[in-house]
């Protein structure tokens, strides 16, 4: 029996920091990945002469080598910071709207509020405003996180602890406006329905529509892309996962791929240890999961080994949302069919909380759909004379589980050629330079990310389930959560948080 400081399950973008962050403090740590990859929906896959990135449309807290973000001086410590071609993006994305006109957002605060008010004169004054309340809200918000951390996590504990006498008069702005909708905001302070679509667009990053997303995270979106900037990475975000693997390994860690954990050992009520799909039974002082709560629980103990305050803790929240994309091979160049932006979404109509309707139905007609192009931004992604195109909706698994394995394949190739035939009218000629494609379901989400639902940001986003109520207290002693279930889902919000836990742990063990 083999014996560890620390254990992390899976080898996601939360579990590789937190090994990450524990070889570099100097602790015996081993981490499991049942995959034959590391970073979990944070990696690519091949067809053809295409390497078709998943997941990761632009990394933020980066920062730039004069004014570096947190991630950049994570990543510094890793080792690896050199060891990648970092990307900076200048547009944050452009939203396009169903009467064919548009708007780019500019990543950067000042050319974004010069930009949008050129395109919106009647809102200037009301832009401005909205841009100071945001970056006022995210400033008391940091002011706040030592309090808030205090909190058991409970909606009603912190609820209480943000209204109690006093609290208003010292973070004003978070207390106006830290239990938002991003609809009640936005109505607010603007009348123009496409400069509030425009301005929410990050609501599809999270998979809630306007009037459930929390304007809590849309702040923060906003404030995190435009602030510390955002970036892609040359070759995938496969790239970004092997270095840190790596890294684990030059720091004294050990990962171990295709090789899961069956089952998380207790004595006394507390985590001692795993066993692996192998029948290996390794013992740490402590374990971190990068897998869900539900899987954590459900898969990885038996039901009596699971407290009844667990279930109970679990109970108010609810499985997010999927999505439904394809993966697009050109045999041309972006420029040859129009493609001028590397990340763009696509709206048939202004109501976003209308459309979002359709995440519940099978077939992609009338969905928001967001289109990315990564080679616009790094033209050596594809091969010379080549593109990669991702197009997606948003869509949750309920109507997918319930076809036939006839009826799946069927519903899977006809919902990517209604997407085709989406571009085909935003971009002419677009069908007849597809040389791969690939449609990932739901389904296809549950498969490899052993997420119930297929979810791809964990738990639903909204105001109760999310932001300030995350559910990251472990009621097992020793077993410490670290994914994009107990915190804002995205690549840069999971590497930070995990880099948290795992400096917690670190200077416990």
């Amino acid at each position: 029996m083999e014996q560890y400081d620390v254990i992390v399950i899976g080898a996601g973008n939360g579990g590789l920091a937190a090994a990450a962050t524990l070889a570099e403090k100097g602790k015996r740590v081993i981490l499991f990945e049942r995959h034959n990859i590391p970073g979990g929906c944070g990696s690519s896959f091949r067809r053809g002469r295409f390497e078709f990135e998943i997941a990761l449309h632009q990394l933020s807290h980066m920062g730039t080598p004069e004014n570096p973000g947190p991630l950049r001086e994570q990543f510094a410590r890793y080792g690896i910071l050199d060891e990648i071609d970092w990307i900076e993006i200048k547009e944050l994305f452009r939203v396009n709207f169903p009467d064919g006109t548009g708007v780019s957002l500019p990543a950067d605060r000042e050319k974004c509020v010069a930009h949008l008010c050129k395109e919106f004169p009647a809102e200037a004054e009301a832009i401005k405003e909205y841009f100071k309340v945001v970056y006022d809200f995210c400033d008391e918000s940091t002011a706040f996180a030592a309090q808030s951390a205090k909190s058991t996590g409970e909606p009603g504990a912190l609820k209480k602890l943000i209204m109690k006498t006093g609290f208003p008069h010292i973070y004003p702005t978070l207390a106006k406006y830290a239990l938002k909708s991003t609809q009640e905001v936005l109505d607010e302070f603007f009348k123009d329905p496409k400069l509030q679509l425009a301005l929410s667009a990050y609501w599809c990053f999270m998979g809630m529509p306007p009037e459930r997303f929390p304007f809590a995270i849309l702040a923060k979106c906003t404030y995190f892309y435009t602030e510390t900037k955002p970036h892609y990475l040359r070759g995938t975000s496969m790239m970004m996962n092997q270095a840190i693997m790596e890294a684990i390994g030059r720091m004294g860690g050990v990962v171990r791929l295709n090789c899961g954990v069956k089952r998380i050992v207790l004595e006394n009520g507390a985590a001692v240890g795993v066993v692996d799909e192998n029948g290996v039974e390794y013992r740490a002082k402590k374990i971190i999961s990068n897998i869900s709560p539900l899987a954590t629980y459900g898969a990885l103990l038996a039901p009596e080994e699971v407290p009844e305050s667990a279930r109970e803790y679990l109970k108010p929240y609810t499985v997010g949302i999927s999505a439904l994309t394809c993966f697009i091979g050109l045999d041309c160049t972006p420029e040859e069919i129009g493609f001028t932006t590397s990340f763009t979404l696509n709206y048939e109509s202004l109501d976003a909380n209308k459309d979002f309707q359709d995440a519940y139905q099978l077939l992609p007609d009338n969905d928001p759909l967001v289109a990315t192009c990564y080679t616009v931004d790094d033209p050596c992604v594809s091969p010379p004379g080549t593109s990669i195109i991702t197009a997606g909706t948003l869509k949750y698994s309920a109507e997918w589980e319930k076809l036939t394995p006839e009826q799946y394949y069927e519903m899977k190739y006809e919902a990517g050629r209604r997407i085709v035939a989406r571009l085909e009218k935003m971009y002419p000629g677009f069908t007849e330079h597809i040389e791969e494609m690939e449609v990932a379901t739901p389904l296809t989400h549950m498969r490899y990310l052993n997420h119930p639902g297929g979810a791809i940001y964990g738990y639903e986003q909204d105001r109760m389930q999310s932001v300030f109520f995350f559910p990251a207290e472990s009621k097992i002693p020793n077993l410490e959560f670290a994914s994009g279930w107990v915190t804002s889902c995205g690549f840069g919000p999971n590497y930070q948080y995990a880099d948290g836990v795992a400096s917690k742990i670190a200077a416990e063990v």
